[in-house]
């Protein structure tokens, strides 16, 4: 999937077509990657949202200022103009990346949207710390006139 070599329509045709003995958990990993997650830490980034009752985002949606690409946060909730980045060691150490994250991050915040970034190693160890931070910028973030940013969902 993240290398565009099969889509989601081909993989649950494979699925269908293969025994359902034994797949539950392929079943369950390609109804995260329809629902945009795209990572196992982003998996755990939703199924803590889930526990902790906070409305839906969208995963991995494209941010657009007019024509103008922002960003592609690993969350995000158009209607309050809040994004999550999990920013993992794996993809985000070497100097390049680092420079990227923040050039992100500096992108989406002078358009107003508010950034959260959380490691995959905060969020199964602190999942109350990491829901009291998700709901506050909800929360916080709820009264603000929307943003113009337009939201592409993820394919």
């Amino acid at each position: 999937m993240q290398r565009n070599r099969c889509t989601i329509p081909e993989l649950t045709a494979e699925l269908s077509r293969g025994p359902v003995r034994g797949s539950a958990r392929f079943r369950h990993a390609l109804a995260e990657v329809a629902s945009g997650v795209r990572s196992v830490a982003e998996g755990d980034l939703r199924n803590l949202l889930r526990r902790g009752r906070v409305p839906v985002p969208y995963f991995n949606a494209k941010l657009y200022a007019g024509e103008v690409f922002l960003a592609m946060p690993d969350a995000w909730w158009p209607a309050v103009g809040v994004a999550i980045e999990v920013d993992s060691r794996e993809w985000h150490l070497s100097p390049a990346d680092w420079e990227r994250t923040l050039r992100r991050h500096a992108e989406m915040s002078a358009h107003g949207i508010i950034v959260l970034h959380f490691t995959p190693g905060q969020i199964r160890p602190e999942p109350e710390r990491v829901l009291a931070a998700v709901k506050k910028a909800l929360t916080s973030a709820a009264g603000r006139p929307a943003l113009d940013i337009r939201t592409v969902p993820a394919s």
